[in-house]
């Protein structure tokens, strides 16, 4: 006979049982959490692309979110500029520049971080695979009087402490994975309460599957495709940028070549011009000529010296241009180095003949801004179907699995005193699988009309032919600049052989004059004309092979071909 009120401990086999029980759902429960979330994650590596967050628990995730996080922004000086120096003089050809270019231009700099935004829309797309983790505690204190003797106290006091843990994860097959664990502890001054203090632990396992609106593969991948589908349209528009701004670094470097032409070209005018000067001086010291004849060759002199002076300006400005391209400006020991060229303006006209039409296929091949218009309208195929998804009615099967226990601290009923059979949680998760309860159930919503769907599918359908009209103009707009690209490269082609052409002339016509003057058959104002035509002509020509290196690079950038044609590779 036991004593009043005494615990009566539970039998050691029992109790043993009941620890194997115990350990045999937690385990089952630990099992199937790790295959559901190594199953999904299996099947979501292709879709998520390299693309992940760290995991929850890993050290990786802790110093992310937890961490101290550095805002602060240290940018890369330029590079390999000091490669390049040779004999105190920055040396470089045209491929040592471009390269210079791509590497430490600060605008390509600043082309290449914004893909970096489209890159984070593909993880953010990919977020509605994150399996989702959520975990709740409660307790409630309560004391309320009674109302009648089976109550079991004057005053009823109530301790509530509820605990639920739920792990939630959609499929690529657009099919929702859940578990969930629900424990109840309630406490009781209730003198008729069987278990006090009880347990309650319910576990919950089931699926939720579209069977109209979001069903499928495809559905559920969608965001995660039309975010991969801009990344390659901004990946375009990134190349696109690249090869203008590489026409415009080039062009600073043909422009600074064709400056130090000129000054040469200036410097020797300048020094016909002297020597003519000197000439006429002594001529006038001789008595062999008036001395009213010496300001013609001091104003041509002026005007060559003039004329050097503002052509140094010039490259002293197109100097300037070409360090800001490469980066050269930011390095104290580099920017102040002289800038040595070693391109030669003056290298042979490709006189190829140019099949018009076949350079206009090219350009629809190649044109990156064509690409990027063509995949815009893949994206806008996307959203529509995306929009046409949104107007199904949502029908959703929903399965469930559910098993339970009670257990806690027994108390024999009839027994005067009572006897208390001691028991806990092990007890009530014992008793899981032995009562289940399985469940089914079709959830319908049917919308009687749907504006915001409707309007959403007709903006879908507006951007369709936006795109399309932007497609036909694009490619009208290309075939007319690769035209216009041709036309000037021929007209350039044939500035650059007739100025050739008056060069040579200019030239024997100043050395004929050159002697005819010395034989005194002429005076100093035909050779002064002779010398400053020859100047002319040659600086035309210069502007002329300028002109010739801008429009076939014109070119290139039209057809889209410029980073073949630099042998330029970019990882974006």
């Amino acid at each position: 006979m036991s004593e009043p009120g005494t615990r009566v401990p539970k039998n050691p086999v029992q109790y043993m049982l009941g620890k194997r029980v115990h350990m045999r759902v937690v385990a089952v429960l630990i099992l199937f959490s790790m295959t559901l979330a190594a199953q999904v994650t299996s099947k979501m590596n292709s879709a998520l692309d390299g693309f992940s967050a760290p995991w929850l628990g890993s050290s990786n995730y802790w110093r992310k979110n937890f961490g101290h996080m550095d805002k602060s922004v240290t940018l890369r000086p330029p590079i390999r500029l000091k490669d390049f120096v040779v004999d105190g003089k920055l040396r470089l050809s045209l491929r040592d520049y471009l390269d210079l270019v791509v590497n430490n231009n600060t605008d390509i700099g600043i082309q290449r971080l914004t893909l970096e935004t489209p890159m984070n829309a593909i993880q953010r797309a990919s977020a509605i695979f994150d399996p989702a983790l959520t975990a709740s505690y409660g307790a409630t204190r309560s004391t309320t009087p009674a109302t009648n003797t089976l109550q079991g106290a004057n005053i009823v006091s109530n301790l509530d402490q509820p605990f639920t843990t739920r792990i939630q994860q959609l499929t690529p097959i657009s099919t929702t994975l859940f578990s969930q664990l629900n424990i109840n502890r309630n406490s009781t001054n209730n003198t008729f309460q069987f278990f006090n203090p009880s347990y309650a632990p319910t576990w919950q396992m089931g699926f939720q599957q579209p069977l109209l609106r979001n069903r499928g593969r495809y559905i559920t991948k969608l965001p995660i495709t039309i975010a991969k589908a801009q990344r390659v349209s901004a990946e375009q528009s990134f190349f696109d940028q690249i090869q203008r701004m590489l026409v415009t670094s080039e062009n600073a470097y043909w422009d600074t070549v064709g400056a130090r032409e000129r000054l040469r070209v200036q410097r020797e005018a300048l020094k016909l011009a002297e020597a003519s000067l000197e000439r006429s001086r002594r001529e006038v010291e001789l008595g062999a000529t008036s001395p009213l004849e010496v300001f013609q060759p001091e104003q041509n002199a002026a005007s060559a010296k003039l004329n050097v002076v503002q052509i140094e300006y010039q490259l002293q400005q197109a100097d300037d241009i070409l360090r800001r391209q490469i980066g050269a400006d930011l390095d104290p020991d580099i920017r102040t180095l002289p800038v040595e060229l070693t391109e030669n303006i003056g290298a042979g006209v490709d006189k190829t003949p140019i099949d018009r039409e076949q350079m206009v296929s090219l350009a629809y091949e190649k044109r990156p801004d064509l690409k990027t218009v063509r995949t815009n309208i893949e994206v806008n195929e996307l959203q529509i179907d995306s929009s046409m998804n949104a107007l199904k009615p949502l029908l959703n099967l929903q399965g469930t699995y559910s098993t339970q226990g009670r257990g806690g601290n027994t108390r024999l009923a009839g027994s005067n005193p009572p006897i208390i059979i001691q028991g806990g949680l092990s007890d009530a998760l014992g008793q899981f699988f032995s009562y289940n309860t399985y469940a089914f159930s079709l959830n319908l919503n049917l919308p009687i009309r749907d504006r915001n769907a409707s309007a959403n599918l007709a903006d879908a359908v507006v951007n369709r032919k936006l795109n399309a009209l932007r497609l036909r103009n694009t490619e009208q707009q290309i075939r007319q600049e690769v035209l216009t690209a041709v036309s000037q490269v021929e007209s350039s082609r044939a500035n650059v052989q007739l100025a050739e052409i008056a060069v040579d002339f200019a030239r024997k016509r100043a050395e004929a004059d050159q002697k005819r003057y010395d034989l005194g058959v002429i005076n100093i104002f035909f050779l002064l004309s002779a010398q400053n035509d020859l100047t002319v002509t040659e600086s035309q020509l210069v502007n002329a092979q300028v002109a010739y290196r801008r429009n076939v690079l014109t070119l290139q950038q039209r057809l889209g071909t410029l980073l073949e044609q630099k042998n330029i590779v970019l990882q974006p």
